[in-house]
Protein backbone atom coordinates (compact mmCIF):
# COMPACT_ATOMS: atom_id res chain seq x y z
CA UNK A 1 0.00 0.00 0.00
CA UNK A 2 1.31 3.62 -1.13
CA UNK A 3 0.51 6.23 1.62
CA UNK A 4 -0.38 9.68 0.01
CA UNK A 5 2.31 11.52 2.08
CA UNK A 6 2.17 14.86 0.68
CA UNK A 7 -1.78 15.01 1.25
CA UNK A 8 -1.26 13.20 5.06
CA UNK A 9 1.32 15.85 5.79
CA UNK A 10 -1.22 18.67 4.47
CA UNK A 11 -3.63 16.76 6.55
CA UNK A 12 -1.22 17.11 9.76
CA UNK A 13 -1.21 20.70 9.23
CA UNK A 14 -4.97 21.72 8.62
CA UNK A 15 -5.47 19.51 12.44
CA UNK A 16 -2.73 20.95 14.27
CA UNK A 17 -2.83 24.62 13.18
CA UNK A 18 -7.64 23.91 12.71
CA UNK A 19 -7.40 25.34 9.35
CA UNK A 20 -6.59 25.94 6.02
CA UNK A 21 -4.52 29.31 5.59
CA UNK A 22 -2.41 28.61 8.62
CA UNK A 23 -1.60 25.01 6.40
CA UNK A 24 -0.72 26.67 3.13
CA UNK A 25 1.20 29.50 4.69
CA UNK A 26 4.02 26.83 6.24
CA UNK A 27 3.64 24.87 3.45
CA UNK A 28 4.36 27.96 1.13
CA UNK A 29 1.79 26.69 -0.85
CA UNK A 30 -1.59 27.69 -2.12
CA UNK A 31 -5.03 27.31 -0.05
CA UNK A 32 -6.32 25.30 -3.31
CA UNK A 33 -3.44 22.98 -3.47
CA UNK A 34 -4.03 22.60 0.57
CA UNK A 35 -7.86 21.64 -0.30
CA UNK A 36 -7.29 19.41 -3.25
CA UNK A 37 -4.56 16.89 -0.98
CA UNK A 38 -7.70 16.72 1.78
CA UNK A 39 -9.85 15.53 -1.33
CA UNK A 40 -7.50 13.24 -2.40
CA UNK A 41 -6.76 11.98 1.03
CA UNK A 42 -10.90 11.64 1.71
CA UNK A 43 -10.99 9.77 -1.66
CA UNK A 44 -8.03 7.13 -1.02
CA UNK A 45 -9.62 6.18 2.31
CA UNK A 46 -13.09 6.32 1.55
CA UNK A 47 -14.39 8.28 4.14
CA UNK A 48 -14.54 11.74 5.31
CA UNK A 49 -12.28 13.59 7.34
CA UNK A 50 -14.26 17.30 7.95
CA UNK A 51 -17.64 17.62 8.31
CA UNK A 52 -19.60 19.48 4.99
CA UNK A 53 -20.50 22.60 5.73
CA UNK A 54 -17.62 23.85 8.40
CA UNK A 55 -17.96 27.42 8.56
CA UNK A 56 -15.08 29.99 8.06
CA UNK A 57 -13.79 30.15 11.77
CA UNK A 58 -12.87 27.30 11.81
CA UNK A 59 -12.91 23.08 10.45
CA UNK A 60 -15.13 20.68 11.85
CA UNK A 61 -13.32 17.01 12.10
CA UNK A 62 -15.00 13.84 11.89
CA UNK A 63 -14.26 11.25 14.38
CA UNK A 64 -12.17 9.55 11.95
CA UNK A 65 -10.62 12.75 10.91
CA UNK A 66 -9.58 12.98 14.74
CA UNK A 67 -8.27 9.73 15.00
CA UNK A 68 -6.05 10.38 12.22
CA UNK A 69 -4.94 13.97 12.71
CA UNK A 70 -3.63 13.13 15.84
CA UNK A 71 -2.18 9.71 14.77
CA UNK A 72 -0.35 11.38 11.81
CA UNK A 73 0.48 14.45 13.85
CA UNK A 74 2.09 11.96 16.97
CA UNK A 75 4.05 10.18 13.73
CA UNK A 76 5.42 13.69 12.16
CA UNK A 77 6.73 14.33 15.73
CA UNK A 78 8.80 10.93 15.89
CA UNK A 79 10.25 11.44 12.52
CA UNK A 80 11.69 15.27 13.51
CA UNK A 81 12.91 14.00 16.93
CA UNK A 82 14.70 10.89 14.77
CA UNK A 83 15.79 13.74 12.62
CA UNK A 84 16.86 15.85 14.62
CA UNK A 85 19.44 13.35 16.74
CA UNK A 86 20.57 12.14 13.09
CA UNK A 87 21.80 15.65 12.49
CA UNK A 88 22.99 15.93 15.74
CA UNK A 89 25.09 12.96 15.11
CA UNK A 90 26.52 14.09 11.73
CA UNK A 91 30.44 14.49 11.91
CA UNK A 92 31.39 17.76 12.97
CA UNK A 93 33.49 17.68 10.06
CA UNK A 94 30.45 17.81 7.33
CA UNK A 95 29.19 20.19 5.34
CA UNK A 96 26.02 20.26 2.84
CA UNK A 97 25.88 23.46 1.33
CA UNK A 98 22.81 23.89 -1.71
CA UNK A 99 22.85 25.74 -4.41
CA UNK A 100 21.44 26.16 -8.20
CA UNK A 101 22.92 24.25 -11.12
CA UNK A 102 24.64 27.46 -13.22
CA UNK A 103 26.46 28.38 -9.82
CA UNK A 104 27.53 24.90 -8.90
CA UNK A 105 29.08 24.32 -12.33
CA UNK A 106 30.64 27.64 -13.32
CA UNK A 107 31.73 28.95 -9.85
CA UNK A 108 31.93 26.74 -6.90
CA UNK A 109 33.03 23.42 -9.10
CA UNK A 110 35.96 25.14 -10.14
CA UNK A 111 37.21 26.85 -6.70
CA UNK A 112 36.82 23.91 -4.75
CA UNK A 113 40.36 21.96 -5.19
CA UNK A 114 41.43 25.45 -3.48
CA UNK A 115 38.92 25.02 -0.64
CA UNK A 116 40.01 21.43 0.27
CA UNK A 117 44.11 22.89 0.23
CA UNK A 118 42.80 25.34 2.74
CA UNK A 119 40.25 23.05 4.73
CA UNK A 120 41.32 19.14 4.25
CA UNK A 121 39.25 17.81 6.88
CA UNK A 122 36.32 19.58 6.31
CA UNK A 123 34.18 17.50 3.81
CA UNK A 124 32.10 19.38 2.06
CA UNK A 125 29.14 18.15 -0.15
CA UNK A 126 27.58 20.18 -2.62
CA UNK A 127 23.93 19.30 -3.15
CA UNK A 128 22.19 20.80 -6.19
CA UNK A 129 18.64 22.08 -6.47
CA UNK A 130 16.73 25.31 -7.79
CA UNK A 131 14.31 25.47 -4.49
CA UNK A 132 16.00 26.96 -0.89
CA UNK A 133 14.80 24.00 1.13
CA UNK A 134 16.26 21.19 2.91
CA UNK A 135 16.98 23.16 5.91
CA UNK A 136 14.34 21.68 8.31
CA UNK A 137 15.22 18.35 7.90
CA UNK A 138 18.74 19.16 8.45
CA UNK A 139 19.76 17.59 4.83
CA UNK A 140 21.31 21.30 4.37
CA UNK A 141 23.88 23.34 6.84
CA UNK A 142 24.08 26.23 4.14
CA UNK A 143 23.14 27.29 1.09
CA UNK A 144 24.13 29.96 -1.68
CA UNK A 145 21.59 30.97 -3.86
CA UNK A 146 21.10 33.88 -6.71
CA UNK A 147 18.11 36.41 -6.38
CA UNK A 148 16.68 39.79 -4.68
CA UNK A 149 17.01 38.27 -1.02
CA UNK A 150 17.11 38.53 1.94
CA UNK A 151 14.44 35.07 2.18
CA UNK A 152 11.81 35.46 5.15
CA UNK A 153 12.63 33.29 7.99
CA UNK A 154 16.18 32.89 7.35
CA UNK A 155 19.41 34.03 8.44
CA UNK A 156 20.81 35.90 4.84
CA UNK A 157 24.09 37.34 4.01
CA UNK A 158 24.60 39.49 0.98
CA UNK A 159 27.67 37.34 -0.34
CA UNK A 160 29.09 39.29 -3.82
CA UNK A 161 27.12 41.41 -6.55
CA UNK A 162 26.97 41.03 -10.29
CA UNK A 163 26.68 42.65 -13.58
CA UNK A 164 24.89 41.32 -17.03
CA UNK A 165 26.07 41.67 -20.43
CA UNK A 166 26.35 40.10 -24.02
CA UNK A 167 28.61 37.37 -25.24
CA UNK A 168 28.88 35.24 -28.01
CA UNK A 169 31.11 32.55 -29.06
CA UNK A 170 34.60 34.55 -31.34
CA UNK A 171 32.91 32.55 -34.34
CA UNK A 172 29.75 34.23 -34.33
CA UNK A 173 31.21 37.04 -33.56
CA UNK A 174 33.63 37.02 -36.49
CA UNK A 175 30.69 35.93 -38.87
CA UNK A 176 28.54 38.60 -38.09
CA UNK A 177 30.90 41.43 -38.88
CA UNK A 178 32.96 41.69 -35.44
CA UNK A 179 29.43 44.03 -33.57
CA UNK A 180 30.57 46.66 -31.00
CA UNK A 181 27.98 48.68 -30.63
CA UNK A 182 24.68 47.57 -28.95
CA UNK A 183 22.52 48.45 -32.10
CA UNK A 184 24.13 45.61 -33.97
CA UNK A 185 21.98 43.80 -31.67
CA UNK A 186 19.02 43.96 -33.82
CA UNK A 187 20.69 41.65 -36.71
CA UNK A 188 21.58 38.92 -34.40
CA UNK A 189 20.05 36.08 -32.57
CA UNK A 190 19.54 36.54 -28.89
CA UNK A 191 19.79 33.43 -26.72
CA UNK A 192 17.19 33.94 -23.42
CA UNK A 193 18.09 32.56 -19.65
CA UNK A 194 14.61 31.85 -17.94
CA UNK A 195 16.02 33.67 -14.93
CA UNK A 196 14.13 37.18 -14.41
CA UNK A 197 17.38 38.38 -13.56
CA UNK A 198 19.27 37.78 -16.50
CA UNK A 199 16.53 38.80 -19.16
CA UNK A 200 17.54 40.85 -22.30
CA UNK A 201 14.50 43.45 -21.18
CA UNK A 202 17.05 44.87 -18.70
CA UNK A 203 19.63 45.24 -20.98
CA UNK A 204 17.33 46.98 -23.80
CA UNK A 205 16.24 49.41 -20.93
CA UNK A 206 19.80 50.53 -19.81
CA UNK A 207 21.62 49.97 -23.22
CA UNK A 208 19.27 49.14 -26.39
CA UNK A 209 18.77 49.26 -28.83
CA UNK A 210 15.27 50.93 -28.14
CA UNK A 211 13.46 48.67 -30.99
CA UNK A 212 15.34 45.31 -30.06
CA UNK A 213 12.87 43.19 -30.19
CA UNK A 214 12.40 39.96 -27.58
CA UNK A 215 10.51 37.66 -28.67
CA UNK A 216 12.58 35.48 -30.73
CA UNK A 217 15.29 33.59 -29.76
CA UNK A 218 15.60 30.11 -28.35
CA UNK A 219 14.87 30.05 -24.16
CA UNK A 220 16.62 28.07 -21.66
CA UNK A 221 15.97 26.85 -18.05
CA UNK A 222 19.61 27.23 -16.80
CA UNK A 223 21.84 29.63 -17.11
CA UNK A 224 24.23 27.61 -18.05
CA UNK A 225 22.67 25.92 -20.99
CA UNK A 226 22.22 29.13 -22.41
CA UNK A 227 26.37 30.02 -22.18
CA UNK A 228 26.57 26.35 -23.74
CA UNK A 229 24.35 27.20 -26.79
CA UNK A 230 26.17 30.38 -27.04
CA UNK A 231 29.96 28.56 -26.92
CA UNK A 232 28.39 26.36 -29.71
CA UNK A 233 27.64 29.59 -31.86
CA UNK A 234 23.97 29.58 -31.52
CA UNK A 235 23.63 33.29 -30.74
CA UNK A 236 23.93 36.06 -28.16
CA UNK A 237 23.72 35.15 -24.56
CA UNK A 238 23.17 38.01 -21.81
CA UNK A 239 25.84 36.47 -19.19
CA UNK A 240 26.22 37.12 -15.29
CA UNK A 241 29.84 38.25 -14.78
CA UNK A 242 30.24 35.79 -11.97
CA UNK A 243 29.24 32.84 -14.39
CA UNK A 244 31.26 33.48 -17.75
CA UNK A 245 34.32 35.22 -16.29
CA UNK A 246 36.54 32.09 -16.90
CA UNK A 247 34.91 31.58 -20.56
CA UNK A 248 36.20 35.11 -20.87
CA UNK A 249 39.38 34.31 -20.22
CA UNK A 250 39.46 31.01 -21.68
CA UNK A 251 38.34 32.72 -25.22
CA UNK A 252 35.72 30.02 -25.41
CA UNK A 253 33.48 33.66 -25.65
CA UNK A 254 34.03 37.08 -26.12
CA UNK A 255 32.37 40.40 -24.68
CA UNK A 256 31.88 42.15 -27.85
CA UNK A 257 30.67 45.89 -26.04
CA UNK A 258 33.65 46.77 -24.15
CA UNK A 259 32.97 48.06 -20.97
CA UNK A 260 29.25 48.35 -20.73
CA UNK A 261 26.82 46.02 -18.67
CA UNK A 262 23.84 46.04 -16.18
CA UNK A 263 24.85 45.99 -12.58
CA UNK A 264 22.67 43.94 -10.60
CA UNK A 265 24.03 44.81 -6.89
CA UNK A 266 23.84 41.81 -4.16
CA UNK A 267 23.32 38.98 -6.39
CA UNK A 268 24.18 36.05 -4.38
CA UNK A 269 23.45 35.15 -0.93
CA UNK A 270 24.67 32.71 2.03
CA UNK A 271 21.60 31.67 3.45
CA UNK A 272 21.38 29.66 6.50
CA UNK A 273 18.63 28.64 8.98
CA UNK A 274 19.15 30.78 11.78
CA UNK A 275 21.40 33.85 13.02
CA UNK A 276 23.02 31.87 15.55
CA UNK A 277 26.97 31.32 15.31
CA UNK A 278 27.48 28.64 13.10
CA UNK A 279 29.49 25.70 14.00
CA UNK A 280 32.75 25.79 13.41
CA UNK A 281 33.01 23.45 9.87
CA UNK A 282 30.64 25.64 8.48
CA UNK A 283 32.29 28.82 9.29
CA UNK A 284 35.07 27.57 7.58
CA UNK A 285 33.06 27.46 4.49
CA UNK A 286 31.46 30.64 4.66
CA UNK A 287 35.07 32.41 5.54
CA UNK A 288 36.15 30.77 2.20
CA UNK A 289 32.97 31.52 0.28
CA UNK A 290 33.49 35.10 1.46
CA UNK A 291 37.19 35.00 0.48
CA UNK A 292 36.52 33.62 -2.81
CA UNK A 293 33.61 36.51 -3.85
CA UNK A 294 35.87 39.07 -3.00
CA UNK A 295 39.03 37.79 -4.96
CA UNK A 296 39.11 39.83 -8.00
Amino acid sequence: MELPLNALRAFALVYRHGGVRAAARELGMAHSSVSRHLGELDRWLGVPLLHAGAGRAGLAFTPQGEALGRAVCTGLGEIERAVALLREARPAHAVALSTTPSFAIRWLLPRLPSFEQAHPKVELSVLVDQKLEGFADGRVDLAVRMGHGPWPGLHCEALMDDALYPVMSPAYWQDHGRPARPARLAGLRLLHDRDPQAAWELWRRAHGPAGLSLQGGARYAASDLVLRAAQQGQGVALARHRLVAEDLAGGTLVRPFGALEVPLGSAYWIVRPDAGRPRPAVAAVIDWLRWQASAP
